[in-house]
């Protein structure tokens, strides 16, 4: 009798948890409680949207972006000999636009990749971009031997100050946890 209890307790121990498991997978399968799933014509819709937001967008960046330099700039003080090497240094600081780009391409396409041929793709990409990093080092160094050591002053003071594109919105120091 003690053995039959035991498997009775056994039975339904496992029934139990094949019913919790049964019930989480139903549970994870269901769109996320208050949004109902979207439909293919809405992620559409709502791609377009994300899509003519972002021209918006980068041309506020782009406008944010010639009022730091016409700033530093009038901050510098630049005399006519200085202005070409000026050119040369804002030119090179430019974002590369969208098709300049060395992005992962087609998703089918960089999924088809096998592995290593995915992490040399990921080299060959951060090599355009050190490549990119090193032509601004050369317009910056080239347009700081310009300068005298007063503007250099200048410069290094606001460029401390400076926020790249990744960094917005974090103002001031953070507490680290």
């Amino acid at each position: 009798m003690n053995t039959l209890r035991k498997n009775l307790v056994i039975a339904l121990t496992a029934a139990g948890l094949f019913g919790a498991t049964i019930g989480a997978q139903a549970q994870t399968a269901a769109p996320a409680e208050g949004r109902p799933a979207l439909t293919a014509e809405q992620r559409l819709a709502k791609k377009a949207e994300w899509q003519a937001k972002a021209g918006e967008r980068r041309a506020k960046m782009e406008q944010h972006r010639a009022e730091r330099q016409a700033k530093l700039r009038d901050a510098l003080k630049l005399n006519a000999q200085q202005q070409p090497a000026w050119d040369a240094f804002v030119a090179a600081q430019a974002p590369q636009k969208k098709g300049e780009r060395a992005g992962r391409g087609d998703r089918a396409a960089w999924a088809s990749l096998t592995a290593p041929q995915r992490l040399q793709k990921g080299i060959d990409m951060q090599k355009q971009r050190t490549a990119r990093m090193e032509q601004r080092l050369a317009a910056l160094n080239s347009f700081y031997a310009q300068l005298t050591p007063e503007q250099r002053k200048t410069f290094d003071e606001q460029a401390k100050h400076r926020k790249g594109p990744r960094h917005h919105g974090h103002h001031g120091k953070r507490a680290h946890a």
